[in-house]
């Protein structure tokens, strides 16, 4: 049963790869990649934003499905992530971009490399379901980015777009059943008509 934690669990999936991947080059410590807005970025070399979350209706099955003999529950919701990755660089400014270059690179071959994240990255929920969360990297124009990225003052810093499928999030709307136990049957019979 996916909880919801799950949009968490699919966060911090989504890190540990990066992290085991990563790191130690061209990124040195794991901790320095973490799941935070880029705008708070403190010591962190690659941030992970979770910026939005969208119902993924294709496909989907409404309606409710049977728990037990007298229980019937809401069907899951499946949803879709996005979340903006961002490189920081603590290097000396003539080296600075560079080094975003490098983590922004390393970081797209391990996601085209995993697209579905291995199984030993999930944990909680989605873990105990056996979820296959895919990773896509997405296509998004400097304008959307853009806007994505200027919610303060901050300078625009090299980010680029992944999108998670296969979150799902269990209902927890259930419904009782009432079944038929007693069935009467009754019949009329009809008076014989008189013979001819």
């Amino acid at each position: 049963m996916a909880d919801y934690t799950a949009l968490v669990e699919a966060g911090t999936a989504l890190v540990e790869m990066l992290r085991d991947n990563l790191t130690p080059e061209p990124i040195g410590n794991r901790e320095l990649i973490a799941l935070c807005s880029p705008h708070e970025s403190e010591n962190n070399q690659l941030t992970l934003y979770l910026y939005q979350v969208e119902e993924d209706t294709q496909g989907a099955q409404s309606g409710y499905y049977q728990v037990s003999r007298e229980v019937e529950r809401l069907r899951p919701t499946k949803y879709n992530l996005r979340f903006l990755v961002t490189a920081h660089s603590k290097a000396p400014a003539q080296l600075k971009e560079a080094d975003q270059y490098r983590m922004v690179g390393a970081a797209l071959q391990v996601l085209r490399d995993h697209p579905v994240i291995d199984q030993e990255y999930l944990s909680g929920s989605l873990a105990e379901q056996n979820a296959q969360v895919r990773v896509v990297l997405e296509k998004t124009t400097q304008d959307q980015l853009l806007k994505i990225w200027n919610n303060t003052s901050s300078a625009y810093k090299l980010s680029f777009v992944v999108l998670l499928t296969g979150i799902e999030i269990d209902s927890k709307k259930e419904r009782r059943l009432t079944r038929v136990t007693d069935v009467s049957i009754t019949t009329e019979q009809k008076p014989r008509e008189g013979k001819r």
